[in-house]
């Protein structure tokens, strides 16, 4: 494991991110892409968790602005979860890499039941781990279930894949001056508002003195580089700040 900076990740990933060109659920090319660079991963000695949104299929906060109910809403975007979760299990199984997917809401035929020990123990015989359902609580996003499945599991970091190379003082799609951070404390993150992730899960890692790293998926081998220490992305810790 030399050159390795983090042995043991968490790292979420967006519904929206499984799309790839579509407008609308999962992208196999895109699923395969994942399952190998993860593999490299594993095949490195990397013990890695995953948390996927469910945006791709439903949103339940869409929903519930929509006036369904938003525990209803919240139950449903779960459940999409948890198909994301089972495509990524058939795309790191396809590629040689022993997965368990854990549920936060219990479907014994599908997923195994949230235990944190056995979490633990897949991690340390290998295995990826897929946390789905969320907190299995409504009125939690995926992004908050990520950093609490982070700290319960001892992860070394939160690595959040998105669309973009990092977290910008305004939308760097909208704003072609937008500036982006190279790092950030969870304190400023806060305080700016700038929406990447949650306030519970900025607060979450902030306490459990966890940092994130905010990077762009679409590069292929970038989950590999932050791992190995190169500085992509935006780091969101205990660094003073840097534009």
């Amino acid at each position: 494991m030399e050159g390795l900076k983090y042995r043991r990740i968490l790292l979420k990933l967006s519904g929206e991110a499984l799309m790839g060109d579509s407008g609308y659920g999962i992208d196999p090319q895109v699923i395969n892409a994942i399952a190998q660079e993860v593999k490299e991963l594993i095949d490195q000695g990397v013990e890695l968790a995953l948390v996927v949104g469910g945006g791709n299929i439903f949103r339940g906060l869409a929903a519930s602005a929509a006036g369904m109910d938003r525990s209803t809403a919240d139950y449903m975007g779960m459940l999409a979860t948890v198909m994301n979760s089972l495509a990524l299990q058939d795309g790191l199984e396809n590629a040689g890499v022993v997965t368990r997917v854990l549920s936060a809401i219990e479907m014994r035929e599908i997923a195994e039941p949230f235990i944190k020990r056995r979490a633990m123990r897949h991690l340390e015989k290998g295995r990826v781990v897929i946390f789905a359902a969320g907190t299995g609580n409504p009125f939690f996003t995926t992004d908050t279930a990520a950093a609490l499945r982070a700290a319960e599991i001892g992860a070394e970091v939160l690595l959040k894949a998105t669309k973009v190379d990092g977290i910008y003082d305004s939308d760097p799609k909208k704003n072609p001056n937008a500036v982006k951070f190279q790092t950030l404390t969870f304190t400023e993150a806060l305080s700016k508002d700038l929406k990447v992730m949650d306030a519970t899960a900025f607060s979450l890692c902030r306490e459990n003195h966890l940092p994130i790293i905010v990077f762009d998926l679409g590069s292929p081998g970038n989950i590999a580089k932050v791992i190995h220490g190169e500085p992509i992305g935006t780091l969101v810790g205990g660094e003073p700040i840097h534009a």
